[in-house]
């Protein structure tokens, strides 16, 4: 067996890898930056709160239309969008800090969500919704992922510097402008957007993987936000490609092998980046001087 056929083939031959590694590249492609942000803004579990909120209103979705995917996106995006912004609102009127709010809306969203789902669907409908299934994306679900990383990357490109001010001193940020509660809520929405579009393809428990893991691995390896964000999108892609090739040879999962190969960049990263433990502890100050 020649490299085409072992690394290629699979790809050229199913049309169903070809529409999953499409689908998971072009999410890669806006997940990675949006992730990058979040970790910056120190706000990394903020987006699995965010993953689980969409839950309900995907669960409304499907009650309506059953798997059908412009219900389930639309009420899922609501949702999300509504979790966010009482989680906004509560830091705001109360003493109680944001991440807090977060942690209980969405606690009490999946809770919600399972129950509706449960009590139409299946045990099967419920995997589906948790864990979603790459390797059924037809091309309406691909359209949609288009459009969400479209739109995902035009927003940042026009809130980039503002989001990028807000990542280095929130403060200073109020104090210039006001454009500080509407670059975070638009961010916020970008978050569920692509939440939901990740939700088509690795469902609600594992879309923020794809959205996490690149990031974290990237920030071993460089510093500027621009090389942070195109690497992102490097593990993201790669993450996808062979977590299918994964799934294809040993019959596991699509979604979980993705989101373990992207596990394994982080952890090589870790170790071996250029900011890793081995390149740190070869150049700390107590090394060098034994």
């Amino acid at each position: 067996m020649n490299l085409f056929d072992l690394l290629i083939s699979p790809f050229v031959s199913y049309g169903f890898l070809t529409r999953a590694l499409a689908g998971a590249m072009i999410l890669a492609a806006s997940a990675g930056p949006v992730g990058v942000f979040l970790m910056l803004r120190r706000m990394s579990l903020a987006g699995d709160a965010m993953a689980h909120a969409i839950l309900p209103g995907a669960a409304v979705g499907f009650l309506i239309a059953g798997l059908q995917i412009l219900p389930m996106t639309l009420g899922g995006f609501a949702a999300g969008l509504i979790v966010a912004l009482l989680a906004g609102l509560v830091s705001r009127l109360t003493v109680q800090r944001e991440d807090t709010s977060l942690a209980a809306f969405y606690l009490i969203s999946l809770a919600l969500g399972v129950m509706l789902v449960s009590l139409r669907g299946s045990s099967v409908d419920l995997m589906h919704v948790l864990f979603g299934s790459v390797l059924a994306l037809n091309n309406d679900a691909l359209v949609m992922i288009g459009a969400v990383s479209t739109i995902s990357l035009a927003t940042l490109a026009v809130i980039w510097r503002p989001l990028f001010a807000e990542c280095l001193d929130p403060t200073f940020l109020r104090s210039v402008s006001k454009a500080g509660p509407v670059v975070h809520f638009l961010f916020l929405g970008l978050v569920v957007l692509n939440l939901v579009g990740g939700f088509q393809a690795l469902g609600t428990l594992l879309a923020v993987g794809l959205m996490m893991l690149p990031a974290a691995a990237a920030r071993f390896w460089v510093r500027s936000l621009e090389a942070l964000c195109a690497l992102a999108i490097g593990i993201g892609m790669a993450s996808s490609y062979l977590g299918l090739l994964l799934s294809y040879y040993f019959s596991v999962p699509s979604g979980p092998a993705i989101i373990l190969v992207a596990g394994g960049f982080y952890a090589l990263s870790l170790i071996f980046g250029t900011r890793g433990i081995v390149r740190t502890r070869m150049t700390s100050p107590r090394h060098r001087i034994a």
